[in-house]
């Protein structure tokens, strides 16, 4: 059995991923967020945004302090002292994941309960790898061109999911090559990431080549612009198209969603779960 399906426990919790999606909900401590625009800034919000998501029925919280796009800089004291106290909020409610580049961020939460290091460098420092080696912290590893906050105009690809796939392959061989365990390793193919549009809609048509990596494998497509640029549809009008997006990548071997809209999302996703005989219905009444 390849790791993409094998049962996980992560931040305390099983995961089957041979039947089961987890639904990774967004907050985000930033004033500029592609998406929520700083609305979850205050650490009040923050935590209520926490607590909704959970009862909205997320099975992971993804806390981010510094956004990948370009923008001012955030030392890494103050991204932790964004992150830290909404890590500590969220512990008790799902797995918590935290989105950062820097180890020395990493090393932190992952002692304040952090379950899951979302690292959208893809291992851009190694010694990342060193920080969750011999933990028991998932890792992500997402494709990307340039480091985060760098602006990097007209991405170019001979062949975007060959190039993604053997992206993913080499940095993976670095985690496990510095200590990291298979069973520790999720990769991300980085939709929008130093990809435009057509990057983004190819490497999701051939998302299967990319599961076939060989890891559980998340898929952060929520209210991308590669979404709003197929619709024409601006930010607050993106939900119909994630949630194609949400359903299509499953079916294509992602087994974690990123996604800001939650409850619509886990609907979505558990009756995929349900269609694809992983999941039983809560009721099932109609002409019994």
């Amino acid at each position: 059995m390849s790791e993409q399906n094998r049962a996980r426990v992560i931040g305390g919790r099983s995961f089957d991923f041979s039947r089961r999606v987890a639904v990774m909900a967004i907050v985000n401590r930033t004033p500029d967020s592609f998406h929520d625009r700083g609305r979850t800034f205050a650490l009040r919000k923050a935590v209520e945004a926490v607590t909704a998501a959970a009862e909205a029925g997320a099975d992971w919280i993804d806390i981010g302090g510094v956004p990948f796009a370009p923008g001012p800089e955030v030392s890494a004291a103050e991204e932790l002292d964004r992150v830290l106290p909404v890590v500590e909020a969220a512990r008790s409610l799902a797995v918590v994941s935290v989105d950062t580049f820097r180890p020395e961020v990493a090393a932190e939460v992952i002692k304040a309960g952090a379950g899951v290091v979302n690292d959208t460098s893809g291992l851009r420092d190694p010694a990342m790898a060193d920080v969750v080696a011999g933990t028991d912290a998932q890792l992500v590893i997402t494709h990307s061109l340039a480091p985060p906050r760098t602006l990097w105009p007209s991405p170019q690809y001979g062949d975007v999911t060959t190039e993604v796939a053997k992206f993913l392959r080499e940095r993976v061989a670095v985690a496990l090559e510095r200590g990291v365990r298979p069973d520790q390793i999720i990769i991300d193919p980085g939709h929008d990431l130093n990809k435009n549009t057509r990057h983004s809609l190819e490497l999701t048509r051939r998302l299967d080549e990319i599961a076939a990596v060989g890891y559980p494998m998340l898929a952060a497509v929520s209210n991308k612009d590669f979404i709003g640029e197929t619709l024409d549809a601006s930010q607050p009008d993106r939900l119909a198209g994630t949630l194609a997006a949400v359903v299509f990548c499953v079916l294509h071997g992602a087994r974690i969603v990123r996604v800001h809209d939650v409850r619509a999302t886990v609907d979505a996703v558990r009756m995929t779960e349900a269609m694809l005989g992983w999941r039983e219905p809560i009721l099932a009444r109609h002409n019994v």
